[in-house]
């Protein structure tokens, strides 16, 4: 007997932000498609994708009969309607205010990743990265990393109460700042990731993930001006 498509179809890209809402499905024993793209290839600027996700960036989220882009958007909304998961703090909830919080932070930290990910991986000649560009940003990550340390001295995961959705949204992250950063100074930041990549979800999402294409060395030194 022929067994339906998954109803939740997710559009990614390997090592991406999309990758944190593969894992939160994980997270919550919910499996989908995945419908892979390249950043390189013109396929985010397919007519049909841009039906989707007017952007043309990952993550996009196809469930429920709704088509959900941003990967906020997308964490509140899996939260929100699958509150049995347990991974959500809805409106009421004792721990709501740092649960958005730490997503808002989870995106600024996210942010500064993409520009340096921009300037160190994506350009072309005749342009060149800017070294004051890489400096400042270098430097932002760095702070948002301490704080982060600072924050994690004190527990376990983002929230008192243990891991949350906010916990895929940041730990994504923290796979792609060592490129920048080294974690040396922050060893509250490196136990926490190793607590993440323990998870048996974060090892099944990995598994699903791709190969990512993004890095070719181990560590991004900041170029000399």
């Amino acid at each position: 007997m022929a067994h339906s498509p998954p109803a939740i179809h997710l559009h990614h890209v390997p090592f991406s932000r999309s990758f944190r809402i593969l894992w939160l499905l994980a997270e919550m024993g919910l499996s989908c498609q995945l419908h892979r793209y390249s950043i390189t290839d013109g396929s985010l600027r397919s007519p049909a994708f841009l039906k989707i996700s007017p952007a043309g960036r990952v993550p996009a989220l196809e469930i429920d009969g709704h088509a959900i882009f941003e990967s906020e958007a997308i964490v509140q909304y899996l939260c929100e309607t699958r509150p049995q998961a347990g991974l959500g703090r809805c409106a009421g909830d004792s721990e709501r205010l740092p649960f958005l919080q730490w997503l808002g932070f989870a995106e600024t930290q996210a942010s500064i990743l993409g520009s340096l990910n921009l300037q160190h991986l994506f350009l072309r000649p005749p342009v060149r990265p800017s070294p004051q560009v890489l400096k400042i940003e270098t430097a932002r990550l760095a702070k948002t990393l301490q704080a982060l340390d600072a924050h994690l001295k004190q527990q376990d995961w983002l929230l008192e109460s243990g891991f949350s959705a906010a916990d895929t949204m940041m730990g994504f992250n923290l796979f792609a700042a060592p490129y920048y950063v080294s974690l040396e100074g922050v060893p509250h930041v490196a136990a926490y990731t190793k607590r993440i990549a323990a998870r048996p979800a974060y090892q099944q999402a990995r598994a699903q993930d791709g190969v990512q294409a993004f890095y070719r060395k181990s560590f991004y030194d900041l170029p000399k001006e």
